[in-house]
């Protein structure tokens, strides 16, 4: 009898970089597919309805005098998270082993159920604030307009761009990242640009929500890359 037809192995779907704007995260930049750049900022908080009335109006102010003074657009983005504390419950469960006394080993095993619970029927929510900066070489209103065009007009397919290109956009960033940073100051608000392995691990995470707690990415010098 003939031999019976495999069934054929489905075909491997396209990789998810197919559909994805980001071409390469390199120099603590995010590089897209159309040769645009962006930097992200991670952001502190402050609890406004907290602070007097006199603060809250300085705050305002700043606040308008921030968004009057940008020439280009920025992003805002929030991300909240569930609260993770696994590794605090571990932790105090090490801790709680390790105590020789009994009345104190008790205290901790209370706690740690109790800071579980907690958790579980709160839905304890982490947030975390970031603001996005980008750099558009054809909008840059400090070049004439030929000048702009002819830094777009240049194999940017997969963000193929010159050392000088990519020099201008470093520069430029990098100014715009510096100034904003300064006017989140004036407002009370602490702020950090990300570097290349914070914005790889940003994005790894944001792409990757139900795997990033348990499966960490490495540093990036020790990430090996199968071509």
């Amino acid at each position: 009898m003939p031999e019976k037809n495999k069934l054929a192995k489905p075909k491997p779907g396209p990789a998810t970089q197919r559909f994805l704007d980001i071409a390469e995260i390199r120099d603590d930049m995010v590089i897209l597919n159309d040769g645009t750049v962006r930097s992200v900022m991670l952001v502190s908080s402050i609890n406004f309805a907290l602070k007097s009335e006199e603060e809250q109006e300085a705050i305002i102010q700043s606040y308008i005098t921030f968004l009057n003074g940008l020439d280009y657009p920025i992003e805002i983005v929030i991300q909240s998270r569930r609260m993770n504390i696994d590794a605090y419950v571990a932790s105090l469960s090490e801790q709680e082993k390790k105590t020789e006394n009994d009345l104190l080993r008790a205290q901790i095993s209370d706690y740690r159920t109790f800071v579980g619970e907690l958790v579980e029927l709160g839905q304890i929510m982490q947030k975390r604030f970031y603001i996005v900066v980008p750099y558009d070489p054809l909008t840059n209103k400090k070049r004439g307009f030929w000048q702009r065009l002819s830094l777009v007009l240049s194999p940017v397919a997969a963000a193929k761009l010159s050392e000088k290109q990519l020099s201008d956009r470093r520069e430029q960033i990098s100014r715009r990242s510096d100034l904003v940073i300064g006017n989140l100051s004036s407002m009370g608000l602490q702020s950090a640009r990300l570097d290349t392995q914070g914005l790889i691990e940003l994005y790894y995470n944001a792409y990757n929500p139900d795997v990033f707690e348990e499966e960490r990415l490495g540093e990036l010098g020790k990430i090996r890359i199968e071509d």
